[in-house]
């Protein structure tokens, strides 16, 4: 089963409300088995627009991703969320393919 993933680029605008968003967001990502690969470190953007922070979240499935997201508990968390930065959230699937080489 192909992983799910949270691509997510943001610029904080409210930095203390952002900071209630992200105090209240883990339980929910607790809950659906979410990981962190890459969390607001170093960056480049060599091609197209970025965002001063961005965030990648592993999820056991694709379908944990999506229901995560659209959980009670997240979309309590994201509410509080809402205002306190212009944000880009991708929810796609990992892929199990032939790799290159």
């Amino acid at each position: 089963m192909a992983k799910g993933y949270w691509i997510v680029r943001l610029d904080i605008t409210q930095l203390e409300t952002f900071q209630a968003y992200i105090a209240a967001n883990g339980a929910a990502l607790a809950e659906y088995g979410a990981q962190y690969l890459a969390r607001a470190g170093q960056y480049q953007c060599v091609e197209g627009n970025t965002r001063s922070r961005n965030t990648i979240v592993e999820f056991p499935s694709y379908q944990a991703a999506l229901d995560c997201y659209n959980s009670v508990p997240y979309q309590n968390a994201k509410a509080l969320r809402d205002g306190a930065c212009e944000i880009d959230l991708v929810i796609v699937e990992g892929y199990d393919g032939v790799q290159p080489g």
